[in-house]
């Protein structure tokens, strides 16, 4: 059905390109993974190179080399990238030094001035904006953390005050555009190194999370959205800049004046669960979960806590597998490490609930994760309501597709965007005995920080300075 949207979606681990009909439906897609995070700095975590832009590339040439239409029926381009990235730019908009991912240390401390090439801050969505249209345009949705931005207006911030504490003059940020927005058009040096037809309109969409959230279809009408990625999380959809309390905090939604809710979540989430595949070195993930379905709730009373990387708040954290009596096998292993993820994820989400005042219901679950029958089993259980999974493996892609549809006028408005673009996937019922049994288990497994907090503390401070392997 033309015409035609490219959706770039630039992940934590991978860059997929899509082209989506106006309905929604992909028609050809590619990805690059990036490169493992440099980590030879302590406390740094950048993207090595310009690997970022690299991937984007290799992956939107691809993808265009795959697309059987005509390439002029493309309109429109859709933008989402990683949120919580630092980019320092020189003066014609190049890199003065990697990237700055989410984990470098660096992107939660105000700016400070060390490269004298730095000419221009923002993030890295800001940055590949200008490398596709050479405008020093961003998206306003993408700025979370020591920015000064005012999150009522998703404005730059009216108070000096505001440029002094995060170290960031006015003069060294972009123009901001709201979600939908026109961030410049496709260059003639971006066509010829992505493959896209030069002159297309760039249009802004959000953080990641936020534009996954719109692809999913999560709207404010009390669903809550189980992200299964590398990070997951749950969220919501709200209108008020500001949360009720730490369970969960808000940041902006991927549609202008709407804010998403975002519960405590899991740092190295849907990774372990390949973690231990790759332990395993054996079975693929379909015969795993076949084993896995067998199992009665509980695993043979094996217990996992996800923190294979701790949370900010309790750096002493270490992920845990309890319960180990010599009954279990490879498949109570794999079993467990969903429960504890779909587990820690209720209670997460429970706290956000509480703070709320309201139930949400169903739970949309998106990411990998979300192709696993099994997994969908689990959470419906866990949760003790309706599980529904999104149509389409990459949620942010089509939230990037839809912010353009919205900005290019295909359609007049979010609303009507999202009911043609979206479709409800596969529901999951949860099952009355085993949501019984996981309320039980819960009892249990809700307080298990107690009495591992002291022990991963103990574990930090006696084996401090100790070299790893």
């Amino acid at each position: 059905m033309k015409p035609y949207l490219l959706a770039i979606d630039n992940g934590s681990q991978s860059t997929k390109v899509t082209i989506f009909d106006a309905r929604g439906r992909p028609l050809a897609s590619a990805s690059r993974r990036l490169r493992p995070y440099d980590t030879s700095v302590p406390g740094r975590a950048v993207h090595p190179g310009d690997d970022i832009w690299d991937s984007i590339q290799d992956a939107c040439r691809e993808a265009m080399a795959q697309f059987d239409g005509d390439p002029a029926d493309i309109v429109a381009v859709g933008l989402c990238t990683i949120r919580f990235c630092r980019a320092l730019l020189t003066a014609d908009g190049r890199l003065a030094e990697p990237v700055l991912s989410w984990m470098d240390e660096r992107v939660a401390r105000p700016y400070a001035a060390t490269n004298p090439l730095t000419r221009y801050i923002t993030t890295s969505s800001g940055y590949i904006t200008h490398r596709l249209t050479g405008q020093f345009t961003d998206t306003a949705a993408n700025y979370e953390g020591v920015w000064p931005i005012d999150h009522d207006t998703a404005t730059w911030s009216g108070d000096p005050a505001a440029y002094a504490s995060t170290g960031m003059p006015r003069d060294m940020l972009f123009d901001l555009v709201p979600p939908g927005g026109r961030l410049g058009q496709v260059t003639a040096v971006a066509a010829e190194a992505t493959g896209i037809p030069a002159g297309l309109p760039v249009y802004a969409t959000a953080n990641d999370k936020a534009v996954e959230a719109l692809g999913s279809g999560l709207e404010e009408d009390g669903t809550v959205l189980l992200s299964l990625g590398t990070y997951i999380a749950a969220m919501t959809i709200g209108s008020s800049s500001t949360s009720a309390d730490g369970s969960y905090w808000a940041n902006f939604a991927a549609r202008p004046g709407k804010y998403l809710y975002e519960s405590t979540g899991i740092r190295r989430g849907m990774w372990m669960v390949s973690w231990y595949r790759g332990v395993l070195q054996g079975p693929h993930e379909d015969v795993l979960n076949a084993e896995a379905s067998q199992l009665t709730p509980g695993s043979n009373g094996l217990l996992t806590l996800p923190d294979w990387l701790a949370p900010g708040h309790a750096v002493w954290r270490r992920g845990a597998l309890l319960g180990f009596d010599g009954s279990q096998g490879r498949a109570h292993i794999y079993r467990s490490i969903l429960e504890g993820i779909a587990l820690t994820m209720a209670n997460h989400t429970a706290a956000m609930e509480r703070a709320l005042g309201r139930r949400l219901s169903p739970v949309v679950v998106s990411g990998g994760g979300s192709r696993s029958d099994l997994m969908m089993h689990v959470v419906a259980d866990v949760f003790d309501r309706p599980a529904r999974r999104t149509t389409v493996n990459d949620a942010a892609g089509l939230g990037a597709a839809i912010c353009a549809a919205v900005g290019h006028g295909l359609y007049p408005d979010w609303d009507q965007a999202t009911a043609a673009m979206v479709s409800a996937g596969d529901e999951f019922a949860p099952d009355a005995r085993a949501a019984r049994a996981y309320q039980q288990i819960n009892q249990v497994y809700a307080g298990l920080t107690t009495f591992t907090d002291p022990l991963f503390r103990s574990m930090a401070d006696g084996l401090q300075g100790l070299e790893r392997a």
